[in-house]
């Protein structure tokens, strides 16, 4: 499922992010008895507890003791929702990092601490890069690294496709760790059942398999078993991130020499 951001009003998406009233905006009647963050915290637990597939205004009203309807008045539409949302949960990434270690330290700490975001809310995930939202929070989380990374040195156009990168690298990541998560109950199989299943009839069907594909054998050949309780699948994924992430860094320290 892919949500694309900014599919309301322009205008009130923008006031509403940056929670300035839209010009000309009157309203009437007595003083509101909720509020808009009242109403997007709540939809950020609807979806971190059901998915993004199950957030409706009905949903979110239920949880703040009222119906869909009463919800309008604060938010024009689910597209409204959704922007505000997603920057509002941006607001747990720190905003500034320490660069008493050099920027590779800071850039490090960022990339994790934003991995571990995007698990803790998967349905953030699913709100495509394509077209950004353009809220406070967004910019302070480009904001956050790139600061990181002026330190390098690179000219911006540079530096661009660096921050693209480390996105695109973390963001991949999580998802991964995302989609192992929800799996199981989204097939009824757990991951042990699924690999042990079919690792037995890949041995029985094509047993020349190594022969024929050595390469991808050998690259296979050096496999830490997980720790107890760790899902195979995550504790692959930690270990590939460390070491893509020190390779992606490796990259940014030649393209500063070549500068």
């Amino acid at each position: 499922m892919v949500v694309f951001a900014g599919q309301g009003d322009a205008r009130r998406s923008i006031a509403l992010l940056w929670r300035t009233d839209a010009p000309g905006e009157v309203r009437p009647g007595p003083k509101p008895g909720l509020s808009v963050d009242a109403i997007v915290e709540a939809a950020i637990a609807v979806a971190d507890a059901e998915g993004m597939a199950a957030l409706s205004m009905r949903k979110v009203g239920e949880r703040l003791g009222r119906t869909g309807m009463a919800l309008y008045t604060y938010v024009p539409s689910k597209s409204e929702l959704v922007d505000l949302m997603y920057d509002r949960a941006l607001a747990e990434l720190p905003t500034s990092y320490d660069l008493g270690g050099g920027w590779r330290v800071a850039v490090t700490s960022w990339a994790e601490h934003t991995f571990a975001f995007y698990v803790r809310h998967p349905w953030v995930l699913q709100v495509s890069q394509a077209r950004p939202v353009l809220g406070p929070n967004e910019f302070a989380m480009l904001e956050s690294v790139v600061t990181i990374l002026r330190e390098t040195g690179l000219r911006p156009r540079r530096l661009r496709g660096v921050v693209a990168l480390l996105f695109d690298f973390v963001r991949g990541a999580a998802k991964t760790v995302a989609e192992s998560r929800l799996a199981p109950s989204a097939t009824g199989v757990s991951d042990e059942e699924w690999w042990k299943a079919r690792s037995a009839l890949l041995q029985e069907v094509a047993p020349e398999r190594a022969a024929r594909f050595p390469m991808a054998t050998w690259v296979e050949s050096e496999d830490d078993d997980p720790g107890e309780g760790d899902a195979y699948l995550e504790h692959r994924v930690s270990e590939t991130f460390t070491v893509g992430l020190d390779v992606l860094l490796d990259g940014v320290e030649a393209a500063m020499r070549r500068d």
